[in-house]
């Protein structure tokens, strides 16, 4: 059975993701009302802050700092994790070769990282772009790995049979088989990338979204400290919904 269309989709569900977050407000005001303290601003005043961080430039300028780095240090993960990931994969010599490897990797605390790529290479931008893809890399590799075991051999097979190039069977065949635990990377990779983005920009860098929100804890700015934090959220949502969902909808076509 083919997934549903949109139009085709009851109202409750076609409305759900958006409904859960309007509860979410609600209830968040709610509770910002009852318990009426500074230490849990309403989602009005963060809206308000965010307004006026807007308006004096600097929000948008730290965060186009901080989507940059994430940006390189996504791409820089995927590329190499992807891949290793169908390397190990593929070729079981490479996968117990590497399998140890891999699994210290995931186990290295990323404050760890941060602060030897920082001591190593220094307070940089070139430090903290390494950094952050060295954590992300092996979370890659594993998801990557598990989707290369699972692929269909019988259709690799039967594009051999059908005489198709190996570019042919890799993009037609190989590829389109993987697209389900490359979007799962990519959505973990991109949320965890941009909260270590975030610990690395507060520990070495001199702006950064993560260089704010440390700022901002200094005077105890909790209201200045959410509005940064969702800016960036929403940031993350219209990727998704404007870029991660359309193009998933669209390679995964082909299973419907």
């Amino acid at each position: 059975m083919g997934i549903r269309s949109n139009s085709e989709m009851p109202f409750y569900l076609k409305w759900a993701r958006s409904i859960s977050l309007l509860v979410f407000v609600i209830l968040w005001q709610l509770l910002a009302m009852i318990i009426s303290s500074e230490l849990l601003p309403s989602p009005i005043q963060v809206a308000v802050s965010m307004w006026e961080h807007l308006q004096s430039g600097e929000l948008l300028m730290h965060l186009g700092i901080t989507l940059r780095r994430v940006a390189i240090s996504f791409v820089i993960a995927m590329i190499i994790g992807v891949a290793l990931g169908m390397l190990m994969g593929s070729r079981n010599v490479w996968d117990r070769f590497l399998d140890s490897i891999i699994i210290l990797a995931l186990n290295i605390p990323a404050l760890v990282t941060i602060l030897l790529s920082y001591i190593w290479l220094g307070l940089n931008d070139t430090a903290a772009i390494i950094a952050v893809a060295i954590n992300k890399i092996p979370m890659v590799v594993i998801a990557i790995r598990e989707g290369a075991r699972a692929i269909e051999i019988k259709y690799m097979d039967l594009g051999k049979v059908y005489r198709l190039s190996r570019k042919d069977l890799f993009f037609k065949v190989y590829l389109p088989q993987l697209y389900p635990y490359l979007f799962g990377a990519a959505r973990n990779g991109l949320a965890l990338i941009w909260k270590i983005v975030l610990v690395v920009e507060l520990l070495g860098r001199s702006d950064g979204v993560g260089f704010q929100l440390g700022t901002f804890f200094q005077f105890f700015d909790i209201t200045s400290i959410l509005a940064y934090s969702f800016a960036f959220a929403l940031v993350i949502f219209a990727i998704e919904i404007f870029i991660m969902r359309p193009m998933e909808v669209k390679l995964n076509r082909w299973r419907q």
